[in-house]
């Protein structure tokens, strides 16, 4: 009996006609005024690094140097990832505040009009 035997042939079983007469519907526009969201601690050690493991490998390409960041990241022990640790964390409370001061003016924007009226 040969490989291919066993492999049910499909003929003509086409679906992505089907899934492409339904468009999705558009996704609304990023306010160009929210705020950033915080990094995390691995982003920062990447900011950190990522020029160093560059000039340390000339030849690799941008999936190499991730891939190389990625492993110098699970080295590290946690006095080593601690400075970036901490820097996520105030990056965290940063962006917390910057949000609740956005989500404030939001609310702020849209009562405004139901105000006027009384």
């Amino acid at each position: 009996m040969p490989k291919d035997a066993a492999k049910p042939k499909r003929v003509g079983l086409s679906t992505q006609g089907a899934e492409k007469a339904e468009k999705a519907p558009r996704k609304s526009k990023k306010d160009p005024n929210a705020p950033k969201r915080a990094l995390s601690a691995y982003m920062f050690f990447s900011q950190d690094w990522r020029e160093r493991i560059k000039t340390e490998n000339p030849d690799a390409g941008f999936g190499e140097v991730g891939k190389l960041l990625g492993a110098k990241w699970k080295e590290l022990d946690e006095a080593e990832k601690k400075p970036y640790i901490d820097q996520a964390a105030r990056d965290k409370e940063r962006a917390d505040e910057e949000k609740a001061a956005y989500d404030n003016k939001q609310k702020g924007d849209s009562g405004e009009d139901d105000e006027e009226d009384e």
